[in-house]
């Protein structure tokens, strides 16, 4: 099984910006327990981070292939990626939306996703355990088709 975990602007930042929103782990710590739990589901995972909406784009696009399934953060972007959207629209690779922080409970603005809709699911409000928690349903539902 090929999980890409997809991760969107800013995430880069983690542990050092607004840690009272976004917790104290960095995304290579992140990344080191997404690695670490996939093991144990069998997985293989290929990592990606961009601050650029055209990238991310652009590794959706290459996820039919590459990957059986995805988690994605899309930070930002969520809530205004029409682009990004319809990149995940166009490959119907089967995916989980997560967020660190529980956006429906942020600014009006950062409580609707564009993507939502598309995802098998939605993980939001556990910090850097979103990750974890994505993993294992996205895993459980790969396994079970």
């Amino acid at each position: 099984m090929r999980i890409a975990v997809l991760n969107g602007p800013n995430l880069n930042l983690l542990g050092q910006r607004e840690p009272e929103v976004y917790g104290r782990t960095t995304l290579a710590e992140i990344e080191g327990m997404v690695r670490e739990a996939a093991r144990a589901h069998g997985a293989e995972i290929e990592w990606f981070q961009s601050n650029h909406e055209g990238a991310l784009v652009d590794a959706v696009q290459a996820l039919p292939g590459r990957a059986d399934g995805a988690l994605i953060n899309a930070a930002a972007l969520t809530h205004s990626s029409l682009a990004l959207r319809d990149a995940l629209l166009a490959v119907r690779v089967p995916f989980v939306e997560l967020h660190l922080s529980n956006i429906f409970a942020r600014e009006p603005e950062r409580r609707h996703s564009m993507i939502a809709d598309l995802a098998l699911g939605m993980v939001t409000g556990f910090g850097a355990q979103s990750y974890l928690l994505a993993l294992q349903a996205l895993a459980g539902r790969l396994r079970a088709v």
